[in-house]
């Protein structure tokens, strides 16, 4: 009988800590460096993030509700089913294979009668989220967010606000001072106290629901805020009626389950890990084979760069100024030549008659549409159809400036749609990317980004080099880079030079115009630089807002490419990327005397060798490396 009593004792206890144990999970990656604690305090869904058991995002509540009803708490955690991601895929980037490993578990949260599902994946550089909860497929429900992103004391982040939708120019805070209130749109890049461990905070696949910002708590808290708790950024109001503004700031409704987006916490030991993560298009799913049969290497998916007629006076918008525009970037062995609205002046015969010249040539013919007018489904069919017809390849659509439900419906229907009629997508005045490329190809690249066009900006050199550890991070930009004139600012030639291997966009968009990249000293330095990389290694020297150095390879070319910020410095680079043997470098260096101006030239180096540069403000430095 005692015996009994014992087994009882021991079976209730082992019962009472699986309960217990079943109330806190843990995921962890898998190196076991980064693990993804999900569990209950005071019966209300928490999470923690940590890394080498330190915390990077402390404990955080996680909070949803569904036609205003929280169901993050009061519940109880369930069962985990565990599984693991691990492949490899074709790239357009940093990198020409992205590698996708992470352990994953399927988590069951229950609140009274509702279940529903916390799915977690931890991978040796971050760890990401979502929630699903069932719904009849005819049910609508409005959801909302507001999950916290708690960072450590001493935590330093860089951010830009909303009002000029994601292009912003980011300001470097402290967390500790940060006032509550303050918005901030991902990504949002952290680094964390006496370390160079870095966070990068933003969502991914983003599809059948509204965009995240961030608004701070003044706690160290970054909050998730929904489109219907956002301001309308001044791009929207701008361009939209009153009518429209005031539709899209209210909720938006979800029928049937709702998942949501991933919510993501990008962690890296170094920024060359920061910048070398696959994450955030890990968590999208793979392109539809009967779209893409090849993936992301379906022939008429054509990475290249650019020409584009618009920053940089380049004569009137005639079909003879285009066909030139087509000859030129043939010379540059560019691939792209990209219209603004001018076209749409322009017959179709003049049309038909640029696409074939340029065709011959060599050359995609790219057109610019306002995307209201593609918010008709019957009119958007109509013109990509009339677009494919006249052998158009490429859409760059513009004025979208908000992440309302209906914007982001809006860009899953025209990547479908131009899909189907084999067309390219560059997507202007555009919301943050979030990995969908992955699952559409045909999107080469988003702006998101205050880029060449911003005219205004004073420091340059500082915004430039503080982007590639931002902005960057989570997806390719359409900055339109390198200009010879004014807007460059406080940068030199070469640092305009060194920018077009540096901010990373499969359609590289050059805004001087051919005829000035024909004429630079530098042009066959400019002709050789790809518009997608097989490696890229983020060297020493490099620092958020003061300097960014990249070794990226393609090939068997290998580039060095320096930009500097406001503040002149020497740096030594040492060149332990390059493989056996010696190698034949072209260089391209900042003219001590005039700015506006670059001192070409020629060395031999190995890899034990090391490269000097005294830069000024807003210096520069770019070199490419053969081995003969």
């Amino acid at each position: 009988m005692m015996f009994g009593i014992k087994r009882l004792v021991v079976l209730v206890l082992l019962a009472s800590a699986r309960l217990l144990s079943a109330q806190n999970l843990t995921v962890n990656s898998p190196d076991n460096r980064i693990s993804f604690h999900l569990f209950t305090k005071s019966d209300s869904l928490f999470y923690r993030v940590s890394y080498a058991d330190k915390d990077v995002i402390e404990a955080s509540p996680v909070r949803m509700s569904l036609d205003a009803k929280a169901i993050a708490d009061k519940v109880r955690i369930g069962k985990s089913e565990s599984y693991q991601v691990k492949e490899e895929y074709p790239w357009n980037g940093v990198h020409s294979v992205a590698r996708n490993h992470c352990n994953g578990s399927k988590i069951s949260v229950s609140q009274g009668a509702l279940r529903y599902t916390v799915d977690v994946r931890v991978f040796n550089d971050g760890a990401a989220f979502q929630l699903i909860v069932p719904g009849k497929p005819d049910a609508k429900r409005i959801a909302d967010e507001s999950t916290v992103f708690r960072l450590p004391v001493g935590t330093t982040s860089w951010y830009h606000d909303l009002n000029m939708h994601y292009e912003g120019e980011y300001v470097r805070k402290s967390m500790d001072t940060v006032k509550a209130g303050q918005w901030a749109a991902p990504s949002v890049t952290f680094r964390l106290s006496d370390s160079q461990l870095y966070l990068s905070v933003t969502e991914a696949d983003l599809k059948n629901y509204g965009g995240m910002a961030l608004q701070t708590d003044g706690n160290r808290g970054m909050v998730l805020r929904l489109p219907q708790n956002q301001p309308t950024s001044y791009p929207y109001k701008l361009r939209y009626s009153a009518e429209d503004v005031l539709r899209l700031s209210q909720p938006a409704a979800i029928t049937g389950t709702i998942t949501t987006p991933w919510r993501v916490i990008l962690i890296a030991d170094g920024l060359n890990t920061l910048v070398n993560s696959d994450i955030v298009h890990n968590l999208c799913p793979p392109p539809d084979k009967k779209l893409f049969p090849q993936g992301i290497k379906t022939d008429w998916i054509q990475p290249g760069s650019a020409v584009w007629k618009y920053l940089d006076n380049g004569g009137g918008g005639t079909l003879e100024t285009m066909k030139e525009y087509s000859r030129q970037a043939a010379e540059l062995g560019f691939k792209h030549n990209i219209l603004e609205g001018f076209w749409k002046k322009w017959p179709d015969g003049e049309l038909k008659a640029l696409v074939d010249y340029s065709r011959e040539k060599g050359v995609h013919i790219w057109l610019w549409e306002h995307s209201k007018e593609l918010r008709d489904a019957k009119a958007r069919q109509a013109f990509f159809r009339h677009c494919h017809d006249l052998g158009i390849s490429g859409l760059k659509i513009d004025f979208f400036d908000h992440e309302a439900k209906e914007e982001i419906d809006l860009y899953q229907s025209i990547l479908r749609e131009t899909a189907e009629l084999q067309i390219m997508v560059d997507f202007h005045g555009a919301n943050k990317p979030t990995g969908q490329e992955r699952t559409w190809p045909n999107e080469l690249t988003r702006e998101a980004v205050k880029g060449m066009e911003a005219s205004k900006l004073k420091d340059r050199a500082g915004h430039n080099v503080t982007l590639p550890f931002t902005r960057f991070v989570t997806g390719h930009a359409e900055y339109t880079p390198v200009h010879f004139g004014d807007r460059r600012k406080n940068t030199t030639w070469a640092h305009q030079i060194a920018s077009a291997a540096i901010f990373s966009a499969p359609l590289l968009t050059y805004s001087a115009s051919p005829e000035h990249l024909l004429e630079n000293p530098a042009v066959d330095m400019i002709k050789s630089i790809p518009s997608v990389w097989d490696e890229t290694i983020v060297l020493p020297g490099s620092a958020i807002g003061e300097a960014a150095v990249y070794a990226r390879r393609s090939g068997k070319r290998w580039f060095l490419a320096v930009m500097n910020g406001a503040v002149p410095q020497s740096i030594d680079i040492p060149l332990n990327f390059l493989g056996e043997g010696t190698f034949s470098a072209s260089e391209v260096r900042d003219s001590a005397e005039n700015p506006a101006s670059v001192v070409l030239g020629k060395g031999s180096y190995d890899k034990h060798g090391s490269i000097r540069l005294n830069l000024g403000e807003g210096g520069g430095f770019i070199a490419k490396f053969v081995r003969p």
